[in-house]
């Protein structure tokens, strides 16, 4: 444990002295200017490499193991043979429903504990002077990246090509942009960027990784990567008729004072 918490912690310093290089660099080089409180800012510095460091070795150890075991317990043959609701001689893909309400589960409650959505939310709270809610900001992220993954576990048992889903998927956004209020079409795009962050990407691509290694006819190369192009895609549809839906609600109740908070 020593050992992997010290080697982590070199690897970290390594990983955050180029930024701090660049930051201090263009502070002193190019504006010319003292970098204000600098006591603080380099204790600022220390509390992230020492929290990285502990984030790291905790997904090493608990976040990866435990996603991949839930995978291969929830696809184990034994298991699905005992939950399974036909009586055909081959599973089918619906006999899999444990692995999809995992994955929902999972995708959703990653998402609304992921750190960066939450900074993202507050700011856009704050720039739109309270007219976008934090809570809705993030729970509708949340409900994209839920069935996002849902739906990627459903295109791994099933080994459909995953190009189809994200061509449908792209499609749907372009439209969806055209209808979608303004306003909420960039924050939307960016949605979709932080939702594959430090909580939900370790936790997936575990999940996609033991899915794939436990269905039959699967490969872990192939099959179980793709799961956080479905995490990054469905968040932009999931903000988008979020503000779609709030502002046809918006329009039938034109008296209410809150009828333009997304």
């Amino acid at each position: 444990m020593i050992e992997l918490m010290l080697d982590v912690f070199l690897s970290t310093i390594r990983d955050v002295i180029p930024i701090a290089v660049i930051l201090f660099g263009f502070q002193v080089a190019v504006l010319r200017r003292p970098i204000a409180n600098l006591k603080q800012v380099l204790m600022g510095f220390v509390l992230v490499i020492i929290g990285l460091s502990f984030f790291l070795v905790g997904l090493e150890l608990a976040l990866f193991p435990l996603g991949e075991m839930m995978a291969v317990q929830l696809t184990m043959p034994s298991f699905l043979q005992q939950v399974r609701i036909t009586d055909f001689g081959s599973l089918m893909w619906f006999d899999y429903y444990w692995v999809y309400l995992f994955a929902f589960c999972i995708g959703f409650s990653t998402t609304v504990a992921e750190p960066a959505l939450i900074a993202v939310a507050m700011k856009a709270n704050q720039v739109s002077g309270g007219s976008i809610k934090v809570n809705g900001l993030r729970f509708a992220v949340a409900l994209g990246v839920a069935f996002g993954i849902t739906l990627g576990c459903y295109r791994i048992v099933e080994g459909d090509p995953i190009h189809y889903y994200i061509i449908v998927g792209y499609l749907v956004v372009i439209i969806q942009t055209y209808f979608s209020p303004p306003m909420i079409v960039p924050l939307a795009y960016d949605s979709g960027g932080v939702t594959t962050s430090t909580v939900t990407v370790p936790l997936v691509t575990a999940l996609g990784l033991g899915l794939a290694s436990t269905v039959p006819g699967r490969s872990p190369l192939i099959d179980g990567f793709g799961l956080i192009a479905f995490a990054s895609l469905f968040p932009m549809i999931s903000v988008m008729g979020y503000a779609q839906i709030t502002n046809w609600i918006a329009r039938r109740q034109p008296n209410k004072e809150d009828s333009n908070a997304f």
